[in-house]
């Protein structure tokens, strides 16, 4: 056996040693080179307490496979290489929606616009009735055609009430009307509505839900509130047209680009009937969805079918999966139907002085409820909006971890958290559970909530997330759309600042960074939903969800957060959102 003489080897390993690393320098075989190369802007990594920056960034087969230096990353570079200069712009994870109704959405994006400012322009009941009459007149609506509207909202109209049936009746009597409150919570139908769907004067109130009666005049207001308004919004569906087959997905198609124009990549259906989730998983299987969706099936429209869902749980098949159960124990505070321990301020209308609220559930239907979902080892997330939902929520949640049923792999939530008591805060960390609160209801709902709903001392302490925060307990913060639009940004612009509509700084000592609401909507909403390892911060081998910002939201004056643009969008690398 020849020998090679050590010199000549020596030689040789120098010669397979650089041709190797100018492989790996150039990229100069198409199988490495990157996708595409970030660089020239703040790339934000949400990874770590602080905020910390890199160079560049680099994504490959829709994943980030390189973050760092900007000469390290130019080397990974090949022909068909994308390289982006942010121009100063910033880039950073992808937003996580932790609770929203995409459903919903895409349903209220079919029905006649009723927001009032800074959303739209219904300021009060007489533009309501000519918004409704304009549009029967301009589209030639036929007699006997169902009419539906969505968004008014009491709390920012000059009447502050609701409008009637009557009032309603003023715009069409031949017609059959439905408008949804901005809270989703409650709506109001015309005479004719409600004598189509058989309610009279003295039906009874279905469970967890009431009809608007007028004692004095036994009449009905038209007004439906929880499972009222469910009820009728499922009447309501059914007397629609059928959409024609081309057109079956293209409300939810329109909302999830609504979802990708506001930055965000993971996608919540927060409240999914059987057929919501029909519906978005035969979009996904004809290849039509391009987000991540979390879906949370109703306990009450689900409760048979737990065990068909738990499949789903987890773990994603095709773009979607299930997250966990919706429970909803209380309704709205801006619409006064959360369930409070004191009474509200003002009471609402039809309600005598001292009324505070009251639970969907009783305590033991709860209680069944909650242990079914477990029993099933699936997480829940709980609706509580009032400080006595929250007392439900945390009571009960408490007792399903004495009795084991409530695991620590579970991450459960208590949704929205609003009126929260300095009592109750601790607790979620004692428990194991987290809140997402809800802070652009500061400045939407703020100065109502103080003059009208709960009072300064209650309404300062909407959404506490200092508290939080001092207490190390992780949450998240979210939009709640159709409530308000898919848009975190002015959820991260309201935990910052909490700042009313009329400039009132409402409780200035819950204000966190806005690096920390910014965390709030990436990282921990990462963790919320079990996807941490995977999303949620700019680091390698994790997804390439991507949003460019026309500025940083931690660097500019917080009073402007909300006016910073997304400029695009990317999920797994590929570009969904371009302003």
């Amino acid at each position: 056996m020849l020998k090679t003489p050590h010199s000549i080897m020596k030689l040789w390993l120098f010669f397979v040693l650089a041709s190797v690393s100018s492989f790996m320098l150039t990229g100069c075989n198409a199988k490495n080179d990157a996708d595409q190369i970030f660089y020239n802007g703040d790339i934000l990594t949400m990874a770590g307490k602080e905020a910390a920056y890199v160079e560049a960034l680099v994504v490959k087969d829709g994943k980030i496979v390189f973050a760092g230096e900007k000469d390290k990353a130019m080397a990974l570079k090949g022909n068909k290489t994308q390289v982006t200069d942010l121009a100063g712009r910033t880039l950073m994870p992808g937003f996580i929606d932790a609770h929203g109704h995409i459903s919903q959405y895409g349903f209220a994006l079919q029905m006649i616009d009723l927001q009032p400012e800074p959303y739209g322009k219904v300021m009060s009941i007489p533009q309501l009735q000519k918004v409704l009459k304009d549009y029967i007149a301009e589209n030639k609506i036929p007699a006997g055609t169902m009419i539906v509207g969505n968004g008014y909202d009491d709390a920012i109209m000059e009447e502050h009430r609701h409008p009637t049936a009557q009032e309603l009746d003023e715009v069409s009597s031949v017609n059959p009307i439905y408008i949804e409150h901005t809270s989703g919570h409650m709506g109001v139908a015309n005479s004719l509505l409600l004598k189509n769907m058989n309610i009279t004067y003295d039906t009874p109130n279905p469970v967890g839900g009431i009809i608007g009666k007028d004692p004095a005049t036994k009449q009905l207001t038209g007004k439906m509130q929880e499972n009222a308004n469910i009820n009728s919004l499922q009447y309501v569906i059914t007397q629609l047209p059928k959409p024609a087959e081309s057109d079956k997905y293209k409300s939810l198609l329109a909302a999830e680009k609504a979802w990708f124009a506001g930055g965000q990549t993971t996608i919540c259906e927060g409240r999914a009937a059987p057929d919501n989730i029909d519906h978005i998983m035969d979009a996904d299987k004809k290849g039509l969805l391009k987000g991540d969706y979390i879906i949370m099936p109703d306990y009450d429209l689900n409760a048979d079918k737990l065990t068909h869902w738990k499949q789903f749980y987890k773990k994603y098949n095709g773009h979607i999966k299930i997250g966990g159960i919706k429970m909803t124990f209380d309704g709205s505070p801006q619409g006064k139907s959360a369930w409070l321990t004191k009474p509200y301020l003002v009471a609402p209308e039809g309600e005598k002085q001292g009324f505070r609220g009251q639970p969907i559930y009783s305590t033991e239907a709860a209680y069944k409820g909650l242990k079914a979902i477990f029993q099933q080892g699936m997480q829940v997330h709980i609706h509580c909006n009032g400080d006595a939902a929250i007392d439900e929520g945390l009571n009960l949640l408490e007792r399903l971890k004495k009795e084991k049923l409530l695991t620590k792999d579970m991450r459960c939530v208590l949704i929205h958290s609003q009126v929260c008591r300095k009592d109750q805060v601790p607790r979620y960390k004692q428990i194991g559970i987290m809140p997402s609160w809800f802070p652009t209801h500061v400045y939407l709902w703020g100065d109502w909530h103080r003059s009208n709903v709960l009072g300064e001392e209650r309404a300062r302490r909407i959404s506490p997330l200092k508290e939080g925060l001092d207490q190390k307990i992780p949450f998240t913060i979210h939009h709640d759309s159709p409530v308000t639009p898919p848009d975190l940004i002015t959820a991260v612009y309201a935990a910052v600042n909490r700042k009313t509509r009329s400039g009132y700084i409402l409780g200035p000592e819950f204000r966190i960074s806005p690096y920390e609401a910014l965390k709030a909507i990436t990282i921990n909403a990462a963790w919320q939903w079990g996807e941490e390892k995977e999303k949620g911060t700019l680091e390698k081998n994790k997804r390439a969800d991507l949003v460019i910002l026309d500025k940083n939201p931690v660097k500019v004056d917080p009073f402007t957060i909300k006016e910073i643009s997304v400029m695009e969008t990317y999920k797994d690398g590929v570009q969904v959102y371009k302003k």
